[in-house]
């Protein structure tokens, strides 16, 4: 007979890494076999720029990095900023980065990382094309000691796969991403697809027109208007700390010969196993063109308005006083006021003649 040929799992483990690339939900079972082929027992893959909401973990990992992230462990060890300093193509131990008398002294092994069975690290920084540094990392039970060389050894000879694979799982998505900008082209519809910290991935033509006049490109988007680009910050920011962001509006005033326009900002859902989804949301401009104010339902979907906030909004617009609201509706004139506030924050206007030029699609005054 002819005696049965065994896998090498090396190969084994490259051809997994290369599934994982086009199918990134199979990356939780290839982080178990590369800590198993690295002599180690966990291992983790996140974003270097620490975002908590961004990473996956073998299963018997994930209760300690999800404690890990709570605790605020990211802050209070400079173990990740070690390791990216060290600017090493390859696997980094914990004993390559802190001395042994360090090693005893840091609270994130004596405090956080030993008492849970674990202590001993190996991890390296792969760049990706969207501008993000992955961080995949392995650890080991501290009772086995520190990671042997042979098996750092054995990390670094698939860490070109690991590499390569993240740079195509990236490519496919930012793929994605600009095909999903030019599609609402054929609509019409100026779109930008954001990243994280506001940064535009991809925006259509009819966007790109928008440069000229309300909207900069560089590190982030920039709206040419103050207000509405203060606006904008803040949305960026509550995108990127609220796990359950919502759509926002933001008003932007007529600029050259561009009119009054509204940019939504819709939050892309992602899988939170894809690391490698660069696109945080995107950015649709519609235009405010008309020369009459927009029927309610129009409302709600620019503003994010409620019914009854819409119906406040259309009346004001309309001429209509709070008052004669109040008796339209039947309802207090505090009711009435306090559905007008949140219309005014919603569409970003202090006065209601601003409120009222803004839904008649005329100029607005630049500040």
């Amino acid at each position: 007979m002819t005696p049965a040929v065994m896998s090498d799992p090396r190969d084994d483990l490259v051809d997994r890494i290369y599934e994982a690339a086009v199918l990134p939900e199979l990356w939780s079972a290839v982080l178990t076999d590369l800590a198993s082929y690295g002599g180690a027992d966990a291992a983790v893959l996140f974003t270097a720029d620490l975002d908590s909401s961004r990473f996956v973990t073998t299963p018997n990992f994930a209760d300690s990095i999800l404690a890990y992230i709570e605790e605020g462990w990211f802050a209070r060890t400079d173990r990740t900023r070690r390791l990216l300093a060290k600017r090493h193509a390859g696997f980094v131990t914990d004993l390559d980065v802190f001395t042994p008398e360090e090693f005893a002294r840091e609270p994130v092994f004596r405090e956080f990382l030993i008492p849970r069975g674990f202590g001993m690290g190996a991890a390296s920084v792969i760049n990706v094309p969207t501008g993000d540094q992955l961080i995949f990392d392995i650890e080991r039970v501290i009772e086995r000691g520190p990671i042997p060389p042979d098996a750092v050894a054995r990390l670094d000879s698939v860490r070109p796969h690991l590499a390569r694979a993240a740079t195509m799982s990236a490519r496919l998505r930012m793929q994605t991403v600009r095909a999903a900008a030019q599609a609402l082209e054929t609509v019409g519809l100026p779109v930008a697809v954001l990243g994280r910290k506001g940064r535009a991935l991809a925006m259509n033509q009819s966007c790109e027109r928008l440069l000229r006049e309300m909207i900069h490109d560089g590190p982030r988007l920039v709206l040419a208007d103050p207000a509405a680009d203060r606006l904008l910050v803040r949305a960026l920011i509550e995108l990127s700390t609220e796990a359950n962001a919502s759509s926002r509006s933001i008003p932007l005033p007529s600029r050259g010969d561009q009119p009054a326009t509204v940019l939504h900002l819709l939050p892309i859902r992602r899988a939170a196993a894809d690391l490698f989804a660069a696109a945080e949301a995107i950015a649709v401009f519609t235009p405010l063109t008309a020369k009459h104010v927009p029927g309610l339902s129009v409302l709600e979907g620019l503003f994010d308005l409620t019914a009854a906030e819409a119906r406040v909004a259309r009346g004001i617009a309309g001429g209509s006083t709070i008052a004669g609201l109040s008796v339209e509706f039947g309802t207090s004139p505090a009711t009435v006021r306090s559905q007008l506030k949140a219309v005014m924050s919603k569409t970003g206007t202090a006065r209601q003649a601003e409120l009222v030029q803004l839904l008649a699609g005329a100029s607005l005054p630049v500040p």
